[in-house]
């Protein structure tokens, strides 16, 4: 019999999150398009059918790297692999000179490497963009000696940093996540940003009051942009939310 086009397991395995299973489908519903998902556990991860919220979380987030360091090169950081449509969407800023992603699974980070995903050659192609296999909230928490995001380089300090792993500052993946979303959690992190760096986060949920007086106590700015997208799942707009926030500089005032 056949293999069955449609419906293709391309990996599956146990993580200390839970089953991690990487599938391609086409969908006949739309075309016939071919579309990569990701589920960990009963958790519905990513599809690449849309990625427009992903994409908004680089574009806006280093829209504001850019005006905070104009004329400098960026070092940024993404928190989450996934499909690497955030990673992707920052690299194609020209004033990114490095990038470093980070996450937790390695079979993910493996993906790319092998090439099972369709982002994954040109991720490993490009010389700026490097994969970290580590927890990003322990090193986003970690303070004084601790290598922080990079392990080649204790201590540095990097001009952006983006976050898509949670699905929403208050539904989490794993609840050990919870410190980080907190004032005294915000704050360390910015000790890993240069002063006047970038925080961004995506969300998929709307505008969180509670989130927003947390980062308003830590950052000098912050703002939730709204960004919708089709959903052809469902045939209707959806929305989630890209969260940016701006540290104080020197001086403990926003860059111009």
């Amino acid at each position: 019999m056949p293999p069955n086009r449609r419906f293709e397991e391309l990996d599956y395995q146990k993580t200390p999150l839970g089953d991690l299973v990487l599938r391609r489908r086409t969908l006949p519903s739309l075309d016939d398009i071919e579309v990569h998902e990701i589920i960990l556990g009963d958790a519905f991860l990513m599809t690449s059918l849309f990625t427009e919220v992903e994409q908004a979380l680089s574009r806006l987030g280093l829209a504001a790297a850019k005006a905070a360091f104009p004329g400098k090169p960026l070092d940024v950081v993404v928190g989450g692999l996934g499909l690497g449509y955030t990673a992707r969407a920052a690299l194609e800023f020209p004033e990114v000179g490095s990038l470093i992603v980070v996450d937790f699974l390695e079979a993910v980070i493996g993906w790319h490497q092998r090439g099972l995903v369709p982002l994954g050659p040109g991720l490993t192609a490009d010389a700026r963009c490097r994969f970290v296999r580590g927890d990003f909230f322990k090193l986003a928490l970690s303070t004084g000696d601790e290598p922080g995001f990079d392990p080649l380089e204790c201590g540095r300090l990097h001009h952006a940093v983006l976050l898509d792993i949670d699905h929403s500052p208050s539904n989490l993946l794993h609840e050990g996540n919870s410190a980080f979303y907190t004032p005294e959690g915000l704050h360390r992190l910015t000790s890993h940003l240069h002063p006047g760096g970038i925080f961004a986060l995506w969300s998929d949920d709307p505008p969180d009051v509670a989130f927003i007086a947390s980062l308003t106590q830590v950052f000098a700015t912050c703002e939730a942009h709204v960004v919708t997208f089709h959903n052809p799942h469902q045939d209707r707009t959806a929305a989630s939310t890209v969260y940016v926030a701006v540290s104080e500089n020197q001086s403990g005032q926003r860059r111009a």
